[in-house]
């Protein structure tokens, strides 16, 4: 039986991810309309794209703000209302696509938080704080636009938002079915993520220092929702010393990190040396203004010694 195609335009971003790719458009195909933003892959990508049916559109990042996705809502043709926002290692599941199909219908709201279960290893992770991980995916495009964290002169983390979140225009609520995040590359390539990620995020953390992180964004609140909430603990977290420590103890055992086995226990050894590229890129960003090399040496001083001056013209 063919079903009914539900009145939502997917976007997907996408660089080099022909692994990826094809699992995450079937995912999607009950959608009306999708939008792969490509970034000029020299794969198989456009490829696969066509393959599926899908809109591709190549994106040339010229350095500044839009970014992928920002660029992609400002200016793809999109003929329905809502959209849905799906990274290249991400499922949306038939049952969250039925929920998606009622949701939609609700004129109360504007966007909708899915929840991601993430997979390592082959295993989910449902603690060390991964489990939920509520993002603002699904919204009317015209009334959300991805917050600008001031990070987009960093070199070296891509032309795509990153962890950056949506601000929407209207009410939000909560869909229950989850969304999958399996990344069907190897650790060579999640450690080159992350390599790119810790430059933005120690961005983040100076703007959060230098109070610079707060405007034209989502904002952060104890009491807000738990993206505001988490933004608000990220105040008080990038203060803490010994942070790539304090990382591994609160995912691994304060968490409960340790109940998700071998895979548990590696991706919080990966989280701690994530949180140290960071602290050393802040570093770097701080102290030598974003290179090696370049921090300013004191100057020395030395007793001035006299000097004996001499007139142009002497008298005889």
């Amino acid at each position: 039986m063919t079903l009914s195609k539900i009145p939502v335009s997917v976007l997907i971003p996408a660089k080099n991810e022909e692994q990826n790719l094809p699992a995450c458009l079937e995912s999607v195909v009950r959608a009306d309309e999708i939008f792969v933003v490509d970034s000029q892959s020299s794969d198989r990508s456009a490829e696969i794209v066509k393959s599926y049916g899908a809109n591709l559109v190549e994106f040339y990042f010229n350095g500044t703000w839009p970014k992928k996705k920002n660029w992609s809502l400002e200016n793809l043709p999109f003929r329905n209302e809502w959209v849905l926002i799906v990274d290249c290692d991400e499922r949306i599941t038939p049952e969250l696509w039925d929920e998606i199909a009622i949701a939609i219908q609700d004129k109360n709201y504007n966007g909708y938080y899915l929840n991601r279960r993430v997979f390592f290893l082959g295993k989910w992770i449902r603690h060390g704080g991964k489990y939920p991980d509520w993002n603002l995916r699904l919204f009317k495009h015209k009334e959300g636009r991805y917050e600008n964290l001031a990070t987009e002169e960093v070199p070296n983390t891509g032309d795509n938002e990153v962890h950056e979140h949506v601000v929407l225009n209207g009410k939000v609520g909560y869909l229950k079915n989850d969304m999958l995040h399996e990344d069907f590359r190897d650790l060579f390539h999640w450690l080159e993520r992350h390599n790119r990620y810790s430059n933005w995020e120690a961005r983040v953390y100076y703007n959060v220092l230098t109070g610079q992180d707060d405007n034209g964004t989502i904002g952060a609140s104890l009491f807000g929702d738990a993206v505001q909430k988490k933004r608000f603990l990220k105040k008080i977290w990038v203060r803490l010393p010994f942070k790539p420590f304090l990382r591994f103890i609160l995912f691994y055992f304060i968490q409960l990190g340790f109940l998700d086995g071998k895979a548990g226990y590696i991706y919080g050894r990966l989280l701690s040396q994530y949180e140290y590229q960071i602290g050393v890129k802040l570093y770097e960003l701080k102290d030598c203004g974003g290179r090696l090399n370049t921090a300013k040496k004191k100057e020395t001083t030395t007793n001035p010694q006299p000097v004996a001056q001499v007139d142009s013209a002497s008298s005889s």
